[in-house]
């Protein structure tokens, strides 16, 4: 934004005395194209009006106005449109004609970023450009129409890319497939065959990098009656990308077990591996489940994103208050502090956090996972193994003999893994881990189920906090929402007067669908004197809640709605994961 603001006062469109005022008076923090404009140092129409020349010059990108709020990137195309008296067109409100794409060569359009849509009844095939000024554009894609009349039209550039991308991605998808087709009528791609079919590694390879580019956290390989599925989880919703031929799913299999360092040969039994891949220059790792289906087998693979070790727990989407309470209990020098929720909502990444908040050359950590996502250096770290019976219970026996000063658990799982680790924070260890419950409170009544006794529950946790992750709005699109009324009912207690919530409309940025990225929204329990005193007299749940309440405890759900009135996420989706 200080660019497009330099650009603004170089080009007397906005003062510069005008603006050392409004800092003052206002802030640094305060200064948006919308708060300029609100005071009137700015004035709207100037602004666009110069932007467009800007435009026009290339001495300013599209791309660099879109995250900018104030700028309405579609407003701007909507004048550049009514000045050239051609129409602006919203891909995402058409139906693209891919049969009439297909007689475009995909490199020409590629070049051009140039769009064909749609033909009417009169032979007027309707095409979208980036620059409809572009005279050389024009005239080459005009040469493939044969007599029929094109219409100009004007698109935004990341939806155009994007539509191209996804057609040369399938583009390429078909092609592999088709190779894969002709090899294994060849006989040159059995499983047997340790020389496998170049284009089975071009298709992992367009898959892996697919997924990567669109941000997903799962790539899913599904063998169906007629078909191959390849579906990518992109915050926390799956979506599918490819759909291919049935007898493609057994070449793309064996390859990607073979990678995983997985029998390729046995179909019947789940299995579990991992590899490391490099995709667009950085390095990813891979955890791989095979799972035998009915008509072949399920292939999940996590994508760890080595980055997301590093993370800091400040960092992490907490807020002020539970960051607080959370540190406070990991500070402890121990005692046991648990992070709850369901699969996929995060535990791992905040355990991480966790423990680069409290690593220190004077401590030896060690941390007992199943698998270890992530490498972490200055701590030692255990991987059980079924197979050679290094269970997490016999891991952390084996752990408490190393003279350990912290220990990270992945997950309780059992009774005996449970005893132990209560047992290690009552003899002064600090232990992290995670256990699967709905809530913090829960957790409580969680273990008493596993048949841990009230007084040793009473003496060893210190803390918990329960977690969700939420898909936060697009900040491109992101606009005012009308919420019904009946929605605020079980929330109204938590509300402001005159609400105001947001939504996404959907945009090039966040693929259409309004959402971009995740974020937590969580709850810290601390165990007072109190607490611990009613775990040890096997007080009901709903009695230590209200304790809670009284020592001041937020819940899960009001976090929610707290990001949702600061415009992070939309009510529709708070109540999604945490009603």
């Amino acid at each position: 934004m200080e660019r497009v603001i330099e650009l603004f006062i170089k080009e007397n469109v906005l003062s510069q005395d005008k603006l050392d005022f409004f800092i003052k008076k206002y802030g640094e923090h305060r200064v948006t194209i919308d708060n300029l404009i609100k005071v009137r140092i700015l004035n709207r129409d100037e602004m666009e009006e110069l932007l467009i020349k800007e435009l026009r010059m290339h001495t300013i990108e599209m791309e660099e106005l879109e995250p900018i709020h104030g700028i309405d990137t579609t407003q701007l195309l909507k004048r550049i449109a009514r000045n050239q008296d051609i129409e602006y067109i919203e891909i995402n409100d058409v139906s693209i004609d891919y049969k009439l794409l297909k007689r475009f060569p995909l490199k020409q359009l590629m070049r051009f970023n140039a769009l064909p849509l749609y033909e009417d009844d009169e032979s007027r095939v309707t095409v979208v450009f980036e620059n409809p000024s572009d005279f050389e554009a024009k005239g080459v894609i005009e040469r493939f129409f044969h007599g029929k009349i094109m219409v100009v039209a004007i698109a935004k550039a990341q939806m155009i890319r994007r539509e191209l991308s996804r057609l040369k991605t399938n583009e390429d998808v078909e092609e592999f497939a088709e190779d894969i087709k002709n090899d294994l009528e060849e006989g040159t791609s059995e499983v047997e065959d340790s020389n496998e079919s170049p284009a089975v590694l071009k298709l992992i390879d367009t898959i892996l990098e697919t997924a990567i580019d669109g941000k997903a956290s799962d790539i899913h390989i599904e063998a169906t009656e007629n078909y191959c599925i390849v579906r990518y989880r992109v915050d926390g919703m799956l979506q599918e990308y490819f759909r291919l031929e049935k007898k493609i799913f057994a070449p793309l299999a064996s390859r990607t077990k073979l990678l995983s360092n997985l029998d390729i040969a046995e179909k019947r039994k789940p299995q579990d591996g991992r590899f490391t891949h490099i995709v667009s220059g950085n390095v990813f790792d891979f955890r791989v489940s095979t799972l035998p289906t009915l008509f072949g087998e399920s292939i999940v693979m996590r994508i760890l994103d080595k980055s997301k070790a590093l993370i800091k727990l400040e960092d992490a989407g907490m807020n002020a208050e539970a960051y607080k309470k959370f540190q406070k209990g990991i500070k402890s020098p121990y005692g046991i502090m648990l992070v709850t929720g369901p699969t996929g909502s995060g535990k791992t990444t905040t355990l991480y956090g966790a423990l680069n908040a409290i690593i220190d050359v004077k401590d030896k950590i060690i941390t007992v996972e199943d698998p270890v996502e992530y490498q972490m250096e200055g701590i030692q770290q255990v991987q059980v193994s079924a197979n050679t019976g290094l269970t997490f219970a016999a891991a952390l026996r084996s752990i408490l003999r190393q003279d350990p000063d912290k220990i990270m658990i992945g997950e309780i799982r059992d009774q005996e893994t449970l005893r132990i680790a209560i047992e290690a924070a009552l003899t002064g260890h600090l232990v992290l881990s995670t256990l699967h419950t709905n809530d913090a409170i829960s957790a409580i009544s969680r273990m008493q189920d596993m048949g841990i006794e009230d007084y040793l529950l009473a003496g060893a946790v210190i803390g918990i906090q329960g977690q969700r992750l939420v898909r936060k709005i697009c900040p491109v699109c992101k606009e005012v929402e009308e919420v019904n009324p009946e929605s605020f009912k079980e929330i109204a207690h938590f509300l402001p007067e005159n609400p105001v919530f947001y939504k996404g409309k959907g945009c090039a940025v966040c693929n259409n669908n309004g959402y971009s990225g995740r974020e937590m929204i969580s709850e810290v329990l601390l165990i007072s004197e109190k607490l611990s005193t009613m775990i040890a007299n096997s007080a009901t749940k709903d009695s230590m809640r209200e304790q809670a309440y009284k020592e001041g405890f937020s819940t899960m759900l009001q976090d929610g709605v707290n990001k949702a009135l600061l415009g992070k996420t939309t009510l529709e989706e708070v109540l999604r994961v945490a009603r």
